[in-house]
């Protein structure tokens, strides 16, 4: 008798390794698979790939634990270790530490609801709590933003009260051009279209810059108003770039830039 219960407690905790493994290999096989899956769809970006690459390791870890919970509480029954009395002990510690930790714990639920309900992933451009910059990290506990100046901010996840999301669609911007007078509408507009053919050809630039029409008219001079609709991230790059073509088509034409002629107005489309 003494021998068989020898050997149950023997072969049975293997027993329960190998049930054990057999259950993660199958269930992090079905897991990656969804990835694969997503890898193969070409409408997907980098960015995209690497938030579903996150998230299916956040769900693999989470089966690991579970598994190797049940797994421990199965071995220990198999030695008589009376396994309720445990479970009711990880209650009082679990308790115990979440309010201890409840700060992280915060954090940690923050991050996996900015990462599965896609709030913002790593690469966009993003207003918090008042801050601008780009996601340089998105973890599980702190968020970490990059200003066009340099800065870094980062913050806890569950401090975070207001995201605006400036990557999720593109972003409009107005300019008003101050033109003199002397300067007729239809050579304004030529100037324009010559620079929008090469603004056009830049991968930031969603489409031909629109022609809104005069805003203004002055005694000396008159407001032309133009929208050029453009990549969140890129908003500033293009804006020099146009620039650049207007100086360059200013020049052509010998036409005199005044020193007030821009205003810009950003928004978002």
């Amino acid at each position: 008798m003494l021998k068989k219960i020898l050997i149950k407690e023997i072969y049975l905790p293997i027993i329960y390794v190998i049930i054990a493994f057999i259950i993660y290999f199958i269930l992090s096989k079905i897991v990656d698979k969804a990835l694969v899956i997503n890898k193969f769809n070409k409408n997907k970006s980098e960015i995209k790939l690497k938030r579903e690459k996150t998230i299916v390791n956040l769900i693999k870890s989470v089966i690991k634990y579970i598994i190797a919970v049940i797994t421990i509480l199965g071995i220990l029954n198999v030695y008589g270790v009376e396994t309720k009395s445990i479970i009711a002990s990880l209650g009082i510690a679990g308790a115990i530490i979440g309010l201890a930790f409840q700060d992280i714990i915060k954090n940690l639920l923050s991050g996996i609801t900015i990462i599965f309900d896609d709030h913002y992933v790593q690469g966009d451009i993003v207003t918090i709590n008042g801050f601008k910059g780009e996601v340089i990290e998105l973890g599980l506990q702190t968020t970490k933003l990059k200003s066009y100046e340099g800065e870094v901010l980062i913050i806890s996840n569950h401090l975070i009260t207001s995201v605006i999301n400036h990557s999720m669609c593109n972003t409009s911007i107005f300019l008003d051009l101050k033109i003199a007078k002397e300067i007729s509408i239809n050579e304004i507009e030529n100037v324009i279209k010559n620079v929008s053919a090469k603004l056009i050809k830049r991968d930031d630039v969603n489409k031909e810059i629109e022609l809104l029409g005069v805003e203004i008219i002055n005694s000396n001079n008159y407001v032309y108003k133009i929208l050029i609709e453009c990549e969140a991230e890129h908003q500033y790059q293009v804006n020099r770039a146009f620039m650049k073509y207007l100086k360059e088509e200013y020049d052509k034409m010998g036409i005199e830039v005044p020193s007030d002629m821009i205003e810009i107005k950003g928004g978002k489309k």
